[in-house]
């Protein structure tokens, strides 16, 4: 990985491999429910992305690689092949403002409901509740259930799902794919100690914790090449019910075994402002620096003057931001230009299903 600026900043361009972006502002991965029951991919999504593609790059909203992977409401979907058809004009609106665009594969695993799985339980790595007062679902809010452990023999088909889910993100025109691994999800479920209890060859160890990641990033590296391939992260966060007291040693070992594989990049969720589970000093950029060789993503709560210092001292090569991107879609230009930021968006529009709170968001004017 190289600059092309001896000094690099936030809004200086940066090469990842073969992949060349305008700036190091990056937009990220925010669930905003716009896709409809049949969770396909529409127009108002690709104003929405194009509205924010003066980011060097754009990471889709985590979007489910299978049905049994749903347990949002309208979230989209990359099962179908009319999905990855319909992704299309989001792709392509993207390209058309000279920005890159990776898709986000998902499967949330216990952090769903069987309402969502005509009667079935959620799938977890163990049959663990996430203790969470309620989750939304096409029922309403209600409580979360117990999920079904996953039979050891299982795991492979939903390996192949993460398979076949990149193909047809290739087949969308996306420049590369992230792997969900944070937040509490599937992925990130097998690698905590605190949601993974089993005796198999997926539990125990911290090693066998990460076979099923390890597999996941192998398959799709059978469809992308290891630089079309990022991995995001959250060692230190509490969403989902998380946080184990093996946290450091677990995502150290995670780091390490990331590193030699060439990825686009690892994207670690190192910011507090959104809960730390308090099980021991956070994990920063730099303790990832130093067993990760390849370009670092730092997210959650950063602002313009936090992202210049991160690069500047070489703790990131690049700064995803979330909220600002909500309600400022030329996040970039305000960064550029000094302008002020708008208020953060009300919350109940976030998750809406129309254009309020999505698209709606004029650009600065003087």
């Amino acid at each position: 990985m190289t600059s092309k600026s001896k000094s690099p900043h936030l809004l200086s361009p940066i090469q990842l491999d073969d992949l060349e972006l305008k700036n190091r502002v990056v937009l990220a991965p925010l669930t905003r429910a716009r896709a409809g029951t049949s969770r396909m991919p529409n127009s108002l999504m690709a104003e929405y992305y194009a509205q924010r593609a003066s980011a060097g790059l754009l990471i889709s909203e985590a979007t489910v690689i299978s049905k049994q992977a749903i347990g949002w409401l309208n979230s989209p979907g990359i099962y179908l092949d009319e999905q990855a058809e319909a992704w299309k004009q989001v792709t392509q609106a993207v390209h058309d403002k000279g920005s890159k665009i990776f898709l986000q594969l998902w499967h949330m695993g216990r952090a769903s409901h069987s309402s969502f799985h005509e009667g079935e339980l959620p799938v977890a790595p163990s049959a663990i509740k996430l203790n969470e007062e309620y989750i939304r679902t096409p029922l309403g809010k209600v409580a979360y259930e117990t999920p079904r452990a996953l039979d050891t023999e299982e795991i492979p088909s939903i390996v192949d799902d993460y398979k076949q889910a990149a193909r047809r993100a290739k087949e969308a025109g996306f420049d590369g794919v992230e792997i969900h691994s944070a937040n509490g999800y599937l992925i990130d479920q097998f690698l905590q100690s605190k949601t993974n209890k089993r005796t198999d060859i997926y539990g125990g160890s911290i090693a066998n914790r990460f076979r099923f990641l390890k597999e996941v990033v192998t398959a799709i590296t059978e469809i992308w090449p290891a630089n079309r391939v990022g991995a995001r992260l959250s060692p230190n966060g509490i969403f989902n019910d998380m946080g184990s007291p093996d946290f450091r040693e677990t995502f150290t070992y995670i780091a390490t075994q990331l590193a030699p594989i060439g990825l686009a990049y690892l994207h670690v969720l190192d910011g507090l402002v959104f809960g730390f589970h308090e099980l021991g000093e956070p994990m920063t950029l730099n303790d990832f620096r130093k067993v990760f060789s390849g370009p670092l993503i730092g997210n959650c709560g950063y602002t313009q003057d936090s992202a210049e210092l991160a690069i500047a001292n070489n703790s990131a090569d690049m700064i995803a931001f979330g909220r600002p991107f909500i309600s400022n879609p030329d996040l970039v230009e305000r960064f550029y230009n000094g302008w002020p930021l708008a208020p953060e968006a009300d919350l109940s529009l976030w998750y809406s299903f129309e254009k309020e709170g999505y698209t709606d968001f004029p650009a600065y004017k003087e």
